[in-house]
């Protein structure tokens, strides 16, 4: 009897050892919270470029910056999503307060996380592959290797999205019950 108490004691201690390491998550979404303080100044900054130059900047170009923009915003939107989802679903649930709660946390899943994560990759490839098409319509020479593997980038990453998208369902649909655990 003695043999079997020290071995629920052992199972336990392990058991709850696993479960606290989950708090060593924790500094790595803070460090993307610094990335996101870092990202919002450069955003800032360039948009101060622009308005400090607003004289000499024409269509092509105003169109460019707000790419540039819509770009740093999508990473931002990245960043958060990570940070939050990925604390509430590793680490703990945030407590916020209700009325300060987005109405999507909570109830990202690392599989709806996953979708969110390449939507806005394929996002951004596409404002990538934007700028290069503008910078072609100005007349601008473009290396032609360069826009025939920015396209297939973006389309492996539609094709890695659709792939992800479909075992997700597949999954979900297929999901059982989990086994009863052992005592």
């Amino acid at each position: 009897m003695p043999m079997e108490r020290l071995r629920g004691l052992f199972r336990r201690n392990v058991s709850r050892s696993l479960f606290d390491a989950r708090w060593i998550m924790a500094p790595f979404y803070f460090g993307l919270v610094v990335a996101l303080l870092l990202l919002l100044f450069v955003f800032l900054r360039q948009l101060a470029n622009y308005v400090l130059n607003i004289a000499n900047i024409g269509p092509a170009d105003a169109v460019l910056l707000a790419l540039s923009l819509i770009d740093m915003s999508l990473v931002a939107n990245l960043l958060l999503i990570v940070t939050l989802a990925g604390y509430e679903n590793f680490v703990t649930r945030i407590d916020s307060g209700q009325e300060r709660r987005p109405a999507w946390m909570g109830t990202v899943d690392f599989g709806a996380m996953k979708t969110k994560l390449m939507g806005s990759i394929i996002a951004i490839s596409a404002i990538a592959l934007l700028r290069i098409f503008m910078k072609l319509e100005e007349g601008l020479v473009v290396e032609p290797e360069v826009l025939r593997w920015m396209s297939v980038i973006h389309g492996m990453l539609l094709l890695s999205a659709l792939i992800l998208a479909i075992i997700e369902r597949l999954s979900q649909q297929t999901r059982m019950p989990h086994p009863p655990r052992e005592p």
